[in-house]
């Protein structure tokens, strides 16, 4: 039958041809043979063409089932590449017995190690071996292996706020807290200081910021701070400065408006938006304050439209630029960021990191500016007085009473750990009952006069901003430019004021063009003078090497 379904006789030649199909190959081959000539090849033969080419083709082959096209994938024969097999057991031999002496160690011992084994933050590991070998603090000083004594003139990193001298309270507290419940998961049990210090600090902050969390450092705050905005708004954005540091962990490090922030990816993909601040670093909005802070508001709010303001989540704010330069913020512009926020749904949050607990003569940061009260605020450093690593994120009851229902999305290991949380209670506790605030803001008129005096000075000072024990010092050149870039390479003028500061026994942070002037919140008044005595003598230094 043909392809149509009637009988359909072929020539005797096409005939052949079917009858060779179907003993070779079977019936279903015939027929489609059949079918074809039937249908599909009517037109005449000439000269046996098709009847010749039909006798001569040979059937094709098989095709594998791995072979066909759009068949599953055939991997590539690979080998894995062998193992480079090294020794990785443990041999107590290698062990030093040095680590189970009573005896100290020797200072050259100390810079072996140091040189072997231990890696530097942020600059380059050989600069490490520069560094002084502290071995002794008492009050404001510090106290070398050479019996030299400095006087720590930034707090270390403006956090030893209540000086090397441990309180009596605070060591009993630790100690007690070591011998009861030295460790449990905050997500396993409930510590009895966890929830003493949560109350103090919610009746130390205004407003109803009644919600807190203990992570381990200022940067880890900060990315806590940004999760919670995440999860409360459901928006993805954060706006930052440009001129801010808010912590090297990768979110916190993202945020960060200065140069650090290339050391991680330079924020690419982590929906963080930055803006200039009223305070820029090669330019002004306006010749004076207040219209630079009402300008730098409208570039806000103009950012805040571009970007949709259903997008963003918080606006991230260091209430005091810190690192950056002790950058204090024009007269109205906090208070009209703060009521952009409100207008757009945008959660306020306070880095207070460095300035919270007193550094600024108030408590917060924040309240150097009238009527701001913030959504969330974050906090460390003085907290603890640096005794142990802890901070905190406290944040407004209506975000509280969300989460109550919300999974926060955030934990650590050592999440109000409770040996830190014991310390951090007595130092908070110590602040408030000897009045440290108030001796800051009482020394805030000292420090005034002498940073002017220091401006007045010395030609090397091209400008400076103080408030309460809260300084810095921006240093020029020869050409009365700054003495560095930031982001630029290391200026030899630099190390030249840095060995002089130290020849006179100051240490702390310097961070060309930036010089701080933080000292411990407890200092005496007799103490301030003469570390500004010695940092006049060290600047002498640098004035006579750059030829002012």
């Amino acid at each position: 039958a043909g392809c149509c379904g009637r009988p359909r006789p072929l020539p005797a030649g096409m005939m052949q041809a079917a009858s060779r199909a179907l003993s070779k190959h079977g019936a279903r081959h015939a027929q489609a043979l059949h079918s074809s000539l039937c249908c599909g090849l009517r037109a005449p033969l000439q000269g046996g063409g098709l009847v010749a080419r039909m006798s001569t083709a040979r059937a094709a082959p098989p095709v594998s089932s791995a072979r066909r096209v759009n068949a599953h994938h055939l991997p590539d024969a690979h080998a894995p590449p062998p193992l480079s097999a090294l020794d990785n057991s443990f041999d107590p031999l290698q062990v030093s017995a040095a680590h189970w002496s009573d005896e100290p160690w020797e200072p050259s011992a100390i810079r072996a190690a140091q040189s072997r084994h231990v890696m530097a933050t942020w600059g380059a590991g050989s600069a490490a071996s520069a560094l002084p070998l502290m071995v002794r603090g008492e009050g404001v000083y510090l106290y070398d292996a050479n019996g030299q004594r400095y006087l720590d003139w930034t707090s270390q990193a403006v956090c030893a706020n209540l000086g090397h001298t441990v309180p009596p309270s605070v060591r009993q507290a630790v100690a007690s807290q070591l011998e009861t419940l030295p460790f449990v998961y905050s997500g396993l049990g409930m510590s009895e200081v966890r929830c003493r210090l949560a109350q103090l600090l919610s009746e130390i902050l205004p407003a109803d910021l009644t919600g807190v969390l203990f992570p381990c450092g200022g940067a880890e705050a900060n990315e806590v701070a940004l999760r919670l905005a995440r999860r409360f708004t459901g928006r993805p954005k954060i706006l930052a400065h440009y001129r801010s540091y808010h912590g090297g962990t990768s979110g916190a490090l993202a945020a960060t408006g200065d140069f650090r922030r290339w050391f991680g990816d330079g924020g690419a993909a982590s929906g963080i938006v930055h803006v200039h601040s009223p305070l820029p670093y090669l330019f002004e909005w306006a010749g004076d304050e207040a219209e630079a802070a009402r300008v730098a508001l409208a570039a806000l709010e103009e950012t805040i439209l571009a970007e949709g303001p259903h997008t963003i989540a918080g606006l991230l704010i260091e209430s005091i630029v810190g690192s950056g330069g002790v950058l204090i913020h024009p007269r109205g512009y906090v208070q009209g960021a703060r009521a952009l926020c409100d207008k757009y749904g945008i959660l306020y949050i306070a880095d207070e990191v460095m300035v919270g607990f007193g550094r600024t003569g108030t408590l917060w940061g924040f309240q150097q500016y009238e009527g701001v009260v913030p959504d969330i605020v974050t906090s460390a450093k003085g907290l603890s007085g640096a005794y142990m690593p802890l901070a905190c994120v406290a944040v407004h009851e209506r975000i509280r009473d969300w989460f109550d229902s919300h999974p926060l999305g955030w934990g650590a290991t050592y999440h109000a750990h409770p040996v830190a949380l014991a310390c951090s209670y007595e130092v908070v506790k110590h602040m408030l009952r000897t009045e440290v605030v108030q001796h800051v803001r009482a020394l805030e008129p000292t420090m005034i006069a002498q940073v002017q005096r220091l401006v007045d000075a010395h030609p090397s000072v091209r400008q400076a901003r103080a408030i309460g024990l809260f300084g810095c010092l921006d240093l020029a050149g020869a050409d009365g430019r700054p003495l560095q870039r930031l982001q630029g390479p290391p200026a030899p003028e630099a190390a030249v004021l840095k060995a002089a500061m130290q020849a006179e026994g100051l240490v702390g942070l310097f961070r060309p063009p930036h010089l701080h002037c933080a000292p411990p919140l407890v200092i005496t008044e007799p103490e301030l003078l003469d570390g500004f005595n010695r940092l006049d003598l060290a600047l002498t230094v640098l004035d006579r090497h750059i030829g002012l």
